[in-house]
């Protein structure tokens, strides 16, 4: 992605390793700030998983890898490490397939760094693909609709659900995108919008709960990400999605989901097996620290929904476009 950094415009990645250390843009400071934060040992990483310095289920992925790395220089317990690393987030599944990528290139004597930087470049190389096979899908004149990030930021670089568009955009096809904010971390405001505007992309910020009235006056599609993708295409993103869906099926509106193979969990049957993290209440109850719920009122704040097949029209994948009863085969 492009950015500026320390007042100079450069290309960056949402996170890699340089001199030792784990680097990674610090998304909570986004869009006021482009800062990137070193992490020079595996359980600080994880903690950066954790706290959403990092997010989006292939950076999850990716940071992942390179708490992994750091690990096997430090000479830390590997078992341990992968443990830890793993009881970061519950949902994204690219966290758990990095952590045993890395583990079984490590038990076969891989290079870290080697290691962890090519399982990088391979989740960049297959956004790129996804956004060659998802842009054919993207008309002129088309007013599309996403949820949450899944930019360049959520994916180390290029994006899943933005790749497309930014594919599309290059080919010089002119589109609109609708970002909803997504409440509660205003992800879509504030990450998405700061990426289409990088882009020169149309859009503009709409609040989750008008993404039916726009539907209602004409959305040609809808594209999002995901953390886990079950094996019968059930699908877990960010809190949301499952309202989007719904709406999309009354108003006849195709609705696919941009994903690496690496985000479907073939050994989870179905969505009722997909673990929704539930994250703070204060995330919902409080903003700048300033508290905006009555005293005395609680919140729930689960951080993602499952969308049930039913609802998909495909899958954008490295491997092409899969309807829901075709995935198996990438299992195979």
């Amino acid at each position: 992605m492009k950015a500026t950094v320390g007042g100079k415009p450069r290309d960056i990645r949402a996170v890699w390793f340089e001199d030792g250390k784990v680097m990674m843009i610090d998304q909570r400071r986004l869009p006021a700030e482009v800062a990137v934060k070193a992490f020079s040992g595996y359980p600080d990483v994880a903690e950066a998983i954790r706290n959403m310095t990092t997010r989006g289920a292939p950076s999850i992925g990716a940071s992942a890898a390179y708490a992994m790395c750091l690990a096997a220089l430090e000479g830390c317990d590997l078992a341990k490490a992968a443990k830890d690393i793993k009881a970061a987030r519950p949902t994204a599944n690219d966290l758990f397939y990095a952590v045993d990528y890395m583990a079984a290139k490590l038990s076969g004597g891989a290079d870290p760094i080697e290691a962890a930087d090519g399982y990088a470049q391979m989740m960049v190389d297959k956004c790129v693909r996804i956004g060659e096979f998802g842009a054919g899908l993207i008309k002129d004149g088309m007013k599309l609709m996403t949820h949450c990030n899944a930019g360049a930021l959520a994916t180390v670089d290029v994006g899943t659900a933005l790749a497309p568009m930014r594919k599309a955009k290059e080919q010089g096809k002119k589109f609109f995108v609708y970002a909803s904010e997504t409440r509660p971390r205003l992800q879509g405001m504030q990450l998405t919008a700061w990426e289409l505007g990088q882009e020169g992309i149309d859009h503009a910020i709409i609040p989750d709960g008008a993404s039916a009235y726009y539907m209602s006056k004409g959305v040609d599609m809808i594209i999002t990400g995901a953390d886990r993708i079950a094996a019968n295409g059930d699908f877990a993103n960010k809190i949301g999605t499952f309202d989007k869906a719904i709406a999309a099926k009354h108003f006849g509106i195709p609705f696919y989901v941009a994903a690496p193979i690496s985000t479907f969990d073939f050994s989870t049957e179905n969505g009722d097996g997909i673990v929704i993290e539930q994250r703070s209440e204060e995330e919902v109850t409080m903003i700048g620290g300033m508290r905006i719920a009555p005293e005395g009122s609680p919140a729930l704040n689960p951080a993602f929904d499952v969308t049930p097949a039913a609802l998909v029209t495909g899958f954008i994948t490295e491997k092409g476009i899969l309807k829901p009863d075709e995935i198996a085969k990438v299992n195979q």
